[in-house]
């Protein structure tokens, strides 16, 4: 390619993979991303490395895992000496630009281990030695839920002034983005990720806020299968969840209009991804933290140079392996410490030396760690540590162990299952191998329980 492509991360919070159409969502949820992957290529199975918002972005920010960040919960800035994913793209001679929600730039609450100085930007501007390096176009806030509701609230641009919106959030949060590609003037290609808050649920109103109407337009859904004959709060909160979905869909649209209207279209490169899902409490008392698909399988879509043709790729695949991705789609070799796999690879056909499995690090409602493979979800969690005070454990138990291809929707646990001694032990190793692989310590993991 002659020219260097332009390169946006179009980024979700807290998305289900299966809020899309391409993914099996029967209704209209998302036709602009169902497009896209009809030109670009569909990852099949997109997991989180972490299901927690503020470690998740650590990850991709600097290509490390959350506990090698220090960055193991949320509410601690990654501290740890690391470069970030747009000082590289700085490097290369592109423009980098950061839209919405940032959520690494502020410290507090007790931890058992050093979580750096305390340091407190939730709600006001963050300077900019604390942005990771996006440095030519910023209008962000650190948590966003805390600036804004569904609708209305503020932001801070790159000077640190406050910039009020008006209107449903998602659609005024496309608008910054606009106004950076609307008024860019160099030659330069760019790097622009833009981080929307939904599908999130709104803390402080403990609720779902989708734009007016989407609870009677997304009203007639078909109950995810993971959610049939549970609790929790889906049945109050999906439509709007899909409502959330839905703005995020028109926006994509809108940023693949102005692209086309501006004549970039040919040369960008998009990738549609989120943080993590939603179990909506039926996994544990709130929305995520946990191993189970509900809250770790998530949709992710790329459109562009290299990325076309329609192509569905069914490997295992991590959040983890999207900051060496991007670089690569900018030409920049992968630093040696990050951790993912350059998506490109297996794209392109070639799945040797692939990961079977994907990895993560669970936080806040426990300290745990899992794999997840074709076949076998397996989990363990620390039974002496606290998820919010503690980053790892030298000592694990066994807590879930599911066959995925007989129990799809994790109903039953197989953790104490005599029979499967033997799958548990391999599984045991691997999980201990990608550990180690991570920078933790080789732990000790008994035998399972419910």
């Amino acid at each position: 390619m002659s020219k260097r492509p332009n390169i946006i991360f179009f980024f979700s919070d807290q998305q289900r993979w299966d809020t899309v159409g391409c993914y099996g969502q029967k209704l209209p949820v998302t036709p602009n991303l169902d497009r896209m992957a009809e030109e670009g290529v569909k990852f099949e199975y997109a997991f989180t490395c972490q299901p927690v918002c503020g470690p998740a972005r650590a990850c991709l920010q600097t290509g490390r895992y959350a506990t090698e960040t220090g960055c193991y919960r949320n509410d601690i800035a990654p501290f740890k000496p690391e470069r970030y994913l747009a000082e590289y793209f700085n490097e290369a001679g592109y423009e980098t630009a950061y839209v919405g929600k940032w959520h690494l730039a502020s410290t507090g609450g007790e931890s058992s281990t050093d979580i750096g100085p305390i340091m407190d930007h939730q709600t006001k501007a963050v300077p900019p030695e604390l942005r990771g390096g996006y440095k030519d176009f910023w209008i962000a806030s650190d948590v966003l839920e805390f600036t804004s509701h569904g609708y209305d609230g503020y932001m801070y641009d790159k000077d640190m002034n406050k910039r009020e919106f008006k209107g449903y959030r998602a659609d005024c949060t496309t608008d910054f983005a606009l106004e950076y590609l609307r008024n860019k003037t160099s030659d330069h290609p760019f790097f622009m990720t833009i981080s929307y808050i939904e599908p999130h649920h709104q803390n402080d109103h403990n609720t779902y806020e989708g734009p007016a109407g989407s609870d009677k337009k997304f009203e007639n859904y078909e109950v995810p299968g993971d959610l049939i004959g549970t609790g929790g709060d889906w049945k109050e909160h999906y439509p709007n969840y899909l409502g959330c979905c839905n703005s995020l869909d028109m926006n994509l649209g809108r940023l693949r209009a102005e692209l086309a209207r501006l004549g970039l279209s040919e040369n960008t490169i998009i990738l549609y991804a989120s943080d993590h899902g939603s179990h909506f409490r039926t996994r544990n008392a709130e929305y995520k933290r946990s191993c189970h698909d509900g809250c770790i399988r998530i949709p992710m879509v790329i459109h562009g140079p290299g990325f076309m043709g329609g192509k569905v790729v069914d490997n295992l695949v991590s959040l983890m392996d999207v900051p060496p991705t991007l670089l690569a789609c900018a030409g920049i070799e992968k630093p040696n410490q990050m951790r993912g796999n350059t998506l490109q690879k297996i794209v392109m056909g070639d799945s040797s030396d692939w990961p079977e499995e994907v990895f993560l690090q669970i936080s806040e409602s426990q300290v745990g760690r899992a794999i997840r493979t074709n076949k076998w979800k397996y989990s363990v969690s620390a039974p002496d540590k606290n998820g919010q005070l503690d980053a790892s454990s030298d000592r694990y138990v066994e807590e879930y162990l599911y066959d995925l291809e007989k129990d799809p929707h994790e109903k039953n646990n197989l953790v104490q299952d005599a029979a499967l001694m033997n799958v548990r032990g391999e599984l045991s190793g691997i999980l201990k191998r990608r550990m180690a692989e991570a920078g933790e310590a080789v732990p000790v993991i008994s035998a399972g329980r419910t």
